[in-house]
């Protein structure tokens, strides 16, 4: 027996004789030494580093402890997180006393590599001393690991203080702090190779303050525009006539740039014979694009003194003022047939270089706006409202094209077609050809002709079509009550006494009640013995009750034991019907079937001894 297994069978024996007091006492005397001091409040108690016999959930049991130690291995991050063996012993080791480390680090030895902050350039080269970036009483993990983290105080004295935020790897980088690397073409101002690459940093970026420096022209070039340019007359917005190539290098372009065409003779017209001082600088107001912007003056001394209104293009262009191009047929309203031969003031009342609201009106386009006074005279009286245009065309007032079954969604068919519009579009329903949608069912037209009282609901189509409205043939198998046997060719008239379908019955005896021999003794499921073949055949099987019949009960009368008033329920006992039979009177109890048989009552299977 080995030394190891005796020292714990000795554990073993003095955990159950002391208890479990007993037992931590015993422990602490074998503790092979004090805790450190981070871990003495816990000296008292091994079970929260340790586990008996089980040395494996050590790792666990410090990591439940130590969370942040748990994330990291969790996310493969800093030193713990890519260890490639994360056992915690084989680098912190205890018992060694309250002043004893519990990580004993080789600085010199050390990979930064395998943390999440690798050390490159000056950091790496120069050898910077670990002290420099982890301070006392801020533990490894928690040291910053941006930039701004431990050169905010260098920003401050000697670089931006502050102004360009804390990215200062967006110029800077670890090999050497002076040389930069910026690249201003990722900036909302990138220099495009004109003369703006040649300019000097601080031209623009006083004071080191680059972030706030303003990208409008104005900003540097104000002076310029005052005494060399436009005095300011044409704003601020330089660059959309100017480049940074050279001042007087010009790539505006009306056509292009502006949502105003300059065509014909407007190309010769100064940009300030439109764009005057008192509309507002240059490009900054939004300057009208109507004629009578630039020319009402010559509208009212040469042209129609405003009585056409606004709109000249309409007539005119730019290629010549006396130039009229008014084309009807570019309206919303051609004119097509017998509206060519129609004057303009029959319609644009006034006349067209009447009154000046003339113009200006929208007229109606509904044929009503000029023929409402033929409707009403010669038409329908407003009956069909206003989509004249539906039927009626311009070649003729009379000819109509309107076809039902190619304009709607519901074709006439047989006696339909015979049926006049008024039948269905009746008044309270919407003028005819609006947007009224009228319903399409049946019952829509001819709920009053509906003798079933709506017992079959609306789908009146199911039985009934446009050809014949009576004797539609029906298929009862749809129905709730399938015709078979006799059934099939039973008149209809003989079960539905009236169109209301749904009044007939069902139930056999809803129909056969004068029929029924029984006078009712054996209730109302006919079904149960009787079928639709013929009344007078019978298939009741007595075997699939609870009561098989065998011997002289096969030839009994049903009556003589179902007898008319009794319970529905028959005993089944022989006593129920052979009472009067009981030759014993009941000396030898009721189970007669113990001696006696249904085939002969006489003969007994018992036989004396």
């Amino acid at each position: 027996m080995s030394l190891r297994s005796i020292f714990t069978s000795l554990l073993l024996v003095l955990a159950f004789v002391t208890g479990q007091a007993g037992a931590q006492t015993f422990e602490k005397a074998l503790m092979p030494g004090e805790l450190s001091q981070a871990h003495a409040k816990y000296e008292g108690d091994c079970k929260n580093c340790h586990v008996r016999f089980d040395k494996n959930i050590q790792t666990t049991l410090c990591l439940d402890c130590h969370k942040e130690i748990r994330a990291d291995v969790n996310s493969k991050h800093g030193l713990h997180g890519h260890l490639d063996d994360k056992t915690c012993h084989n680098c912190h080791t205890e018992h060694k006393g309250r002043n004893a480390q519990l990580a004993v680090l080789d600085k010199n030895a050390f990979d930064h590599n395998r943390t999440s902050f690798a050390l490159h350039g000056a950091h790496k080269e120069a050898k910077v001393k670990c002290s420099s970036c982890h301070v006392d009483k801020v533990k490894f993990r928690d040291t910053p690991k941006t930039c701004n983290g431990c050169h905010q105080k260098d920003d401050q004295e000697k670089g931006h203080k502050g102004s360009l935020g804390k990215q200062c790897e967006s110029c800077h980088n670890d090999k050497n702090w002076k040389e930069t690397s910026f690249n201003h073409e990722k900036t909302k101002f990138p220099l495009v190779g004109g003369k703006h690459f040649e300019v000097k940093c601080d031209q623009c970026h006083q004071n080191k303050i680059y972030n706030t420096a303003s990208v409008e022209c104005s900003s540097c070039h104000k002076k310029d525009d005052q005494e060399k340019g436009h005095k300011g007359r044409y704003g601020a917005k330089c660059d959309s006539c100017h480049s940074d190539k050279g001042w007087k290098d010009i790539h505006f372009n009306h056509d292009a740039d502006t949502h105003y065409v300059l065509r014909a003779k407007h190309h010769a017209v100064k940009c300030d014979s439109c764009h005057l001082p008192e509309l507002g600088a240059l490009y900054h107001s939004k300057i009208s694009t109507q004629c009578v912007a630039c020319h009402k003056k010559d509208d009212q001394e040469k042209g129609h003194k405003g009585e056409l209104g606004e709109k000249c293009a309409s007539c005119h262009n730019e290629r010549g003022w006396s130039n009229s191009s008014f084309n009807h047929d570019d309206t919303k309203f051609p004119l097509r047939d017998k509206h060519k031969d129609a004057k303009c003031e029959s319609c644009h009342k006034g006349g067209v270089s009447g009154t000046k609201s003339a113009l200006n009106l929208k007229l109606e386009t509904d044929c009503v706006a000029c023929h409402k006074k033929d409707d009403q005279e010669k038409g329908h009286k407003g009956r069909y409202g206003t989509r004249c245009d539906s039927c009626h065309t311009e070649r003729n007032w009379k000819t109509i094209k309107f076809d039902h079954d190619r304009d709607t969604t519901y074709k006439l068919k047989f006696k339909h077609q015979q049926v006049k519009c008024d039948s269905c579009h009746t008044p309270e329903k919407g003028l005819l050809y609006q947007k009224t949608k009228l319903d399409q069912q049946c019952v829509a037209c001819h709920v009053k002709d509906d003798k079933h009282k709506n017992q079959l609901g609306n789908q009146c189509a199911s039985c009934h079509n446009e050809k014949r409205w009576q004797d539609a043939p029906y298929d009862h198998n749809k129905s709730h009550f399938p015709l078979t046997g006799s059934h099939m060719k039973t008149d209809c008239k003989k079960c539905h006494q009236t169109p209301a379908f749904h009044d007939a019955p069902s139930s056999c005896n809803g129909c056969h009640a004068k029929d029924d021999v029984h006078k009712h003794s054996f209730g109302v499921k006919c079904e149960s013995c009787h079928y639709t073949g013929t009344w007078k055949s019978w298939d009741f099987d007595h075997s699939t009750t609870l009561f098989k019949l065998d011997g002289a009960h096969q030839t009994t009368a049903c009556s003589d034991c179902h007898i008319p008033g009794a319970p529905a329920k028959i005993s089944r006992m022989c006593v129920s019907c052979h009472k009067k039979d009981d030759a014993h009177n009941g000396g030898y109890g009721v189970q007669c079937e113990r001696c006696h048989t249904a085939i002969d009552w006489k003969k007994t299977l018992l036989r004396r001894q």
